[in-house]
């Protein structure tokens, strides 16, 4: 069943219909003022290191500094060893990829891990783990088992990274695993090329808006066109998806009413 996306873009907020035969089935919004940071990878820097607190303070570019304590450092704790204290592990004035877990509240920064996790449509990318898991939604057994052992025959062979599988991969065909596969394996790619040239305090990444989700979460084979009303919008989206959903470039449409 075909079915049409329409995008309506203001500075405020960005609504998104999917449409079936004239009808809305479905609407989404998401207002410019709520968005937060969780999620955003960047190139902070290391401002402060407190022994006491086994904790540190990064810069990332924000009014305050946001927070990361050693148990948020990735790698330092292994089956309940203490670990490393972070005054060996950390440095004032150096350069760390952070992600933000908490967004800021109150006079509080936000607070950081050193753990990165990437969303895809069916799948959250680790790169720095190696394990497969199961998003605890999805509780039948043999279920959790069939998905991880497809998952594993569609993997590359020279990938190292760990996934989650999320709940939404239960009715996912080989081919929407792989793609998803393969989207999150090249934003870690872009990630790293970024990173080594990236100035500090830069955003690295930042999770998609809707617009852009439009084409990672809700396109798919029966959708007909996409018709958006901002053309700076329009031509994001069309850079988006010649990069990394090429399938759906042709259906995008700049509506100008």
């Amino acid at each position: 069943m075909s079915e049409d996306i329409l995008i309506n873009v203001t500075p405020q907020e960005t609504r998104v219909a999917v449409i079936e035969h004239g009808v809305t089935q479905e609407l989404h919004i998401e207002r410019a003022s709520s968005r937060g940071f969780v999620g955003n990878i960047y190139m902070g820097r290391v401002v402060r290191v407190l022994p006491g607190m086994q904790s540190a303070f990064v810069d990332i570019g924000g009014e305050r500094a946001a927070f990361l304590h050693v148990a948020d450092i990735w790698g330092n704790r292994v089956d309940g060893d203490p670990g490393t204290p972070i005054e060996k592990l950390l440095n004032e004035g150096q350069n760390l990829m952070v992600q933000v877990i908490k967004d800021p509240l109150g006079t509080k920064g936000a607070r950081l891990s050193t753990q990165i996790s990437i969303a895809g449509r069916l799948l959250v990318y680790l790169p720095q783990e190696s394990h497969i898991g199961i998003s605890q939604r999805i509780e039948d057994e043999e279920e959790r088992v069939h998905l991880r052992e497809k998952l594993q025959q569609l993997l590359p062979a020279d990938e190292k990274g760990g996934f989650i599988i999320r709940t939404m991969a239960e009715a996912a065909t080989d081919h929407e695993l792989a793609s998803d596969v393969e989207y999150l394996r090249k934003l870690w790619h872009d990630i790293q090329d970024q990173a080594r040239t990236a100035s500090p305090l830069a955003l690295l990444y930042q999770d998609l808006n809707l617009g852009l989700r439009v084409l990672r979460d809700f396109a798919h084979p029966d959708t007909g066109r996409i018709y958006v009303d901002s053309r700076e919008t329009h031509q994001a989206m069309c850079q988006f998806a010649g990069q990394f959903t090429p399938n759906v470039l042709a259906r995008l449409n700049h509506y100008q009413g």
